[in-house]
């Protein structure tokens, strides 16, 4: 029965029409409010369904019980249930995913999938913060449903200020990819500066969130970032965390992309379709006498939230 509804959505022009083809933001709406229910059965029913078609996965998970399916979305991991590469020249992975488009920005362009180039000035509107990644390094790590969804700081970073962008609710996955261009461009995203410890560097990351419940969150700052949140564009969070600590997490799952400036390569095994998971060796960092020489962008004016 599994295989047979598999290969049924399998078929990529019925998958795009069920996933991208409804009235979007109203069935993310529904879903984030329905996710919550708290109600026992409504709760077994639906993480049952969930387990039963993606294969989740909750032994590494620090709850045995949830409250609610969105509990269960949002779970925390158990101690020492990932390790994160203590290496000082590495940046570890923020999060468990799949690596999608990777390597070079070169001219400003990146790819979302083959034959879809997007501006990272699209992406990241600050231009500024943008053209410092030029020619620089970037990974994209899809985050599918059944994975942990919270992501963690790659190295000991400080983040001053974050930038939300309201947007769509495009599906991220390949079928979508594949046919939807400047997807990541469309779709509500966080822009996240990390200025690093051991160099004054400065790279993001920036989590795009995508159909169903949407929404992120970050634990430096006390609020939901969805399609009805009507706060401050630019986030003041002024806060230092360590490599591997938690930064934030997702509502629904979706996507992080990291950018470096250059200098800054891949990592052994750091391919188009590995499965990865958060503290493993994402990128390494600059040969020690180029350290500090990387992009340092000018602290912009930040705003704080409203409540």
């Amino acid at each position: 029965m599994k295989s047979l509804v598999s290969r049924f959505l399998g078929q990529e022009d019925l998958n795009f029409l069920l996933t991208n083809r409804i009235p979007r933001r109203w069935l993310t709406i529904f879903m984030g409010w329905f996710s919550r229910v708290e109600q026992p059965l409504v709760r077994d029913a639906s993480i049952a369904v969930w387990r039963f078609f993606s294969g989740l996965d909750l032994s590494d998970a620090k709850k045995a019980r949830f409250t609610s399916m969105h509990d269960c979305f949002t779970r925390e991991l158990r101690a020492g249930a990932r390790s994160v590469d203590a290496d000082p020249n590495v940046l570890a992975s923020p999060s468990d995913a799949i690596v999608g488009a990777c390597g070079r920005v070169e001219a400003g362009m990146l790819i979302q999938a083959k034959g879809f180039p997007y501006l990272i000035e699209d992406l990241i509107p600050d231009a500024v913060l943008a053209a410092g990644f030029h020619d620089g390094t970037y990974v994209t790590l899809r985050l599918t449903a059944a994975m942990y969804h919270r992501f963690h700081a790659p190295h000991d970073v400080t983040l001053g200020t974050a930038t939300y962008i309201s947007g769509d609710t495009w599906n991220v996955n390949p079928v979508a990819l594949k046919r939807v261009e400047r997807l990541y461009c469309r779709n509500e995203r966080l822009v996240l500066p990390l200025v690093l410890a051991c160099n004054g560097d400065t790279i993001a990351l920036v989590p795009v969130a995508a159909i169903l419940v949407a929404g992120i969150r970050l634990h430096c700052a006390d609020v939901l970032m969805n399609l009805r949140y009507r706060g401050a564009n630019r986030i003041v969070c002024d806060t230092r965390v360590a490599k591997g600590e938690e930064l934030g997490w997702f509502e629904h799952g979706s996507t992080i992309i990291v950018f470096a400036p250059r200098g800054y390569a891949l990592c052994e095994g750091i391919a188009e379709g590995a499965e990865i998971r958060m503290g493993r060796a994402l990128m390494r960092l600059p040969d020690r006498q180029d350290a500090g020489r990387g992009f340092r962008p000018p602290a912009p004016p930040a705003t704080p939230p409203r409540s």
